[in-house]
């Protein structure tokens, strides 16, 4: 026992909240002593019952007899007597005392009788209180512990001892952090000084983690704190309440969850096929997944889906994937480790990734081996990778649309410590239908646009020919994913008497039949050129022509130049205005009797003629250059003049032009053709 321990200590309260008294009397039964206490139980002050004889004073007459006896066993045999009695209190009242009487022996052998006395109403409760107290304690499915100033253990209910998996006698002496290895003791000690410090209490403070009675798994708790004070403001420590809220908290962290899916799905809606792009989508996809569901999140289509290769019913063996997104919720090597989008990739039957396509069934690894990680990874290195980040669980869950099988959604997690569940595998499959079908229009929508820009561009002429006098640089940009091929187009033709005839359309409307209507007024423009009719005689053919393809209409400028005159006559049908650029001047915008767009029949159609001597620059170019949905039309038309202010070398002027231009989403194609008069040389004839 420490030093320490053999010094005074603090006196109990029990005694004092008894009262509990002393009497002594001499062998003739005088009183000879009287405590303060006795006051408090008998009433009589000490000067009152010194020198009295008890029995005379304390007791009934009817009583004293029997009194006399108890008195004369005591003192002649030694032996102690205990037993509740009733006394005369100086008030007159008559009330049970608890004595307990025994004989006394002086150093010169006088005999003597000490009475301890407590009045038995009082004795009786604080009794039922003690075992109304040990019962509730230790029956209370309430753990409840009580440390001292020294946070050590004094006491710990049944309750507690199943909580913490450690029994009683082992916490008795002991501090927290000696006990529970697996809590956050320094949390928990800190909260038992403060209350034990400030005597505030500390209520329903909540705790998660793990005892010895449940290592594997975690509980929460609602803990209180609060310090025990003894009558006399005596502190006796602190203690402290728990109570198990497991279930509570497992369905708060549920419903948690579920909002979190919810909200997960309620992104992707938002989110996922923003655009007819079938890589732009499958990205919105993986960005949607990492965080709340993954750590990396990768989309793998069957490339013989994306060409259209692909027939219905089972299929066996080795699969092609391309991989089309890869996304992470934080920098990690693991993302090294997969596929590099764009690439083509052959993965055999046992690979996990061909499992999921071949069956259409999401396949769930919850805890990765090396073997696994070597069947997910590309290659054995990658399979390093995987390990070396961490990664712990997989989960594939097939993109399906329109029944057919696209491809794989595949997903890891490496700092997420849980492993992929069943609720998992159904929100990932949730994201996976929804994306799967934007996946497929997408798909779609980029064949057609494929196939429709194929034809436009089948349609339109090849590379200039050597022109007398003039330079020609000409180009075409199709319109981005999001919306489909239109009808613009451009061309140059070699005239007679060296002349060159230029000429710019837009067919209103997109599609493979927009192209369809702009090669039938391409190949009509060529033939009517070749009767060398005037510019407006050309439009008013054209607009014959228009009239009988149903629903279209087009605009369009037809130019002819003549090399040895300097000279152009246009018309215009409905287009926008071409840019002159003088040699030495500003550009500037024609202007040209406007006209009414192919297929009106109005035949409002006139022809003009301007100079174009060598030096000059001319830019045709359609609406798709300078419209927006932003900006009012003129604005455009003043910024287009702006940028041309700056001169570029012919060949390179159409690019700069759409760079300067042209913004990523915009939703028209653009034909452009600049032309530059030069001298006539011997060469040109």
């Amino acid at each position: 026992m420490p030093a320490r321990d053999a010094w005074p200590v603090p006196p109990g309260e029990l005694l004092d909240l008894l009262s509990v008294s002393a009497v002594v009397l001499d062998d003739g039964g005088r009183i000879v002593f009287w405590s303060p206490q006795a006051s408090e139980v008998f009433g009589y002050s000490a000067t009152e019952a010194l020198g009295r004889y008890a029995a005379d004073l304390l007791v009934q007459e009817e009583h004293r007899e029997l009194v006399i006896k108890l008195f004369a066993e005591v003192m002649g045999t030694g032996a102690s007597w205990a037993g509740a009695f009733p006394i005369r209190h100086k008030d007159g009242s008559v009330r049970l005392v608890e004595f307990r009487n025994m004989r006394l022996l002086d150093d010169r052998g006088d005999v003597y009788a000490l009475g301890i006395a407590a009045d038995q109403s009082m004795l009786q409760q604080v009794e039922t209180q003690l075992a109304l107290s040990d019962h509730l304690v230790s029956q209370s499915p309430v753990g409840i512990a009580l440390l001292d100033a020294d946070l050590r253990y004094l006491f710990v209910n049944p309750a507690l001892e199943r909580m913490n998996g450690v029994a009683a006698a082992d916490h008795i002496g002991r501090r927290p952090r000696e006990v529970h290895a697996l809590l956050d003791v320094d949390t928990i000690e800190s909260a038992l000084r403060q209350v034990l410090i400030t005597g505030t209490a500390l209520i329903d403070q909540y705790h998660v983690g793990r005892t010895a009675a449940d290592p594997d798994n975690d509980h929460a708790w609602s803990v209180s704190y609060y310090r025990i004070d003894g009558p006399g403001g005596r502190v006796i420590g602190v203690a402290n309440s728990v109570i198990d809220v497991s279930e509570r908290h497992r369905a708060a962290a549920e419903a948690d969850r579920a909002r979190r899916r919810l909200a997960t799905i309620a992104d992707a809606s938002a989110r996922v096929g923003t655009s007819l792009d079938v890589a732009r989508t499958a990205q919105e996809l993986a960005k949607v997944a990492v965080g709340d569901l993954a750590d990396v999140a990768a989309v793998d289509l069957l490339d013989d889906v994306l060409a259209f290769r692909r027939t219905g019913g089972s299929h066996e063996g080795a699969e092609l994937f391309r991989a089309i997104a890869v996304a992470s919720a934080y920098p990690t090597e693991a993302t090294s480790a997969a596929d590099e989008v764009g690439r083509i990739a052959a993965y055999g039957a046992n690979r996990l990734v061909t499992q999921c396509v071949h069956a259409g069934q999401p396949i769930v690894v919850t805890h990765t081996s090396k073997d696994d990680l070597l069947r997910i990874a590309r290659n054995r290195a990658a399979a390093t990778t995987l390990a070396r980040t961490g990664v712990h669980s997989y989960l594939a869950v097939p993109l399906i649309a329109r029944n057919e099988v696209l491809g794989a959604f595949d997903l890891l997690r490496a700092r997420n410590p849980l492993p992929f569940d069943e609720d998992d595998v159904i929100l990932a499959g949730e994201l996976a239908a929804r994306a799967a079908v934007a996946i497929d229009n997408a798909r779609w929508h980029e064949s057609v646009r494929n196939s429709a820009e194929s034809l436009q561009r089948s349609l339109l002429p090849g590379p200039p020919p050597r022109l007398t006098g003039l330079e020609v640089d000409a180009c075409y940009q199709p319109a981005q994913a999001s919306s489909e091929v239109g009808g613009d187009w451009y061309d140059v033709i070699p005239l007679a008497g060296e002349r060159t005839a230029l000429v710019v359309g837009d067919v209103m409307g997109n599609g493979i039949d927009a192209a369809a209507a702009m090669g039938r007024l391409r190949t009509a423009t060529c033939a009517y050129a070749d009767l060398d009719l005037a510019p407006d005689e050309v439009l008013r053919h054209l607009d014959k022509i228009t009239r009988g393809l149903e629903h279209y209409i087009a605009t369009c400028l037809y130019l002819v130049y003549d090399p040895h005159r300097h000279e152009c006559h246009i018309a215009n049908a409905g287009h926008m205005p071409p840019v002159l650029i003088p040699g030495g001047h500003h550009p500037q915008l024609l202007s040209l009797p406007t006209g009414v767009p192919l297929g009106v029949g109005e035949d409002h159609f006139r022809t003009t003629s301007f100079a174009l001597t060598p030096g000059d620059r001319l830019v045709l170019y359609t609406d798709g250059l300078v419209e927006t949905r932003h900006h009012p039309i003129d604005e455009r038309l003043k910024t287009l003049l702006e940028i041309l202010e700056e001169q570029h070398p012919l060949e390179s002027t159409g690019q700069w032009l759409l760079n300067a231009l042209r913004d990523p989403d915009d939703h028209d194609d653009v034909a452009l053709l600049i032309a530059q008069a030069r001298p006539t040389t011997p060469a040109d004839r």
